[in-house]
């Protein structure tokens, strides 16, 4: 049998390919609206014999203050969308739903940290030893030490096709752009935004209006990301 290949190009040992299940670790940005909807699908139909889920760190959106954000926000969208999602944050908040409250339902370790460049976590990292770590929306460009913490590598899922849709909000300007479908795109990560080799892309959605139809398109996102997370250890198709 041939030896796999991982992410990085380098062969697999027998002893790589052989091993338990793959630990990731995740980073993902603290968004209760979207981001979200990968970890609830991730987190109840992963396959707990082949991923093993090392911890998580969930990063602000943006290092801004609050009314810094709702004003960008507000320019962005328009007062009428602006005012929907305003809406749909506060009921999320009421609920009191969100990422870390998924992970610590799950026993999921958090790791929290102002940076995920600083050198106090790289070294918490390093001590995890994950195999794979995860970007879900990340805000921070990983440098080239956390880069190599990881044994394999790190990952990241992109709601856009890559190099067209590099950068924040894909999916956004590939629905102003009327592309027919958003595109997913999972891709190794260098210490460029977005610039790392793809792995796997795929059109998984066709792009149209409406709340439900944009709920589907991101369980559908998570459920392909997820089943392409395994096949790191795999030949490349």
């Amino acid at each position: 049998m041939p030896a796999a290949t991982l992410p990085t190009g380098r062969a697999a040992t027998d002893e790589e390919a052989q091993a338990g299940p793959m630990r990731l670790l995740f980073v993902a940005e603290d968004d209760p609206l979207y981001v979200i909807h990968f970890f609830d699908v991730f987190f109840r139909e992963y396959p707990r014999d082949e991923l093993q889920i090392a911890g998580i760190t969930i990063s602000p959106a943006f290092d801004e203050s609050k009314i810094a954000t709702a004003r960008r926000t507000l320019r962005l969208y328009g007062i009428a969308d602006f005012t929907r999602l305003a809406a749909r944050f506060a009921a999320v908040k009421l609920r009191r739903r969100s990422i870390e409250a998924l992970a610590r339902k799950q026993s999921v370790e958090i790791l929290a940290t102002p940076s995920v460049n600083d050198p106090g976590y790289v070294e918490r990292v390093r001590r995890l030893r994950p195999d794979v770590i995860v970007s879900v929306a990340a805000p921070e460009i990983f440098k080239e030490e956390l880069l190599a913490s990881a044994r394999i590598g790190c990952v990241n899922l992109h709601s856009g096709r890559l190099p067209k849709y590099r950068g924040m909000m894909p999916t956004f300007w590939q629905m102003l752009n009327s592309e027919p479908a958003v595109t997913v795109t999972v891709h190794e990560m260098a210490p460029r935004l977005d610039a790392g080799d793809s792995i796997w892309s795929r059109a998984v959605f066709p792009v149209g209006h409406g709340h439900g139809r944009h709920r589907s398109m991101r369980s559908r996102r998570a459920r392909l990301s997820r089943d392409r997370i395994v096949p790191t250890r795999q030949p490349m198709a």
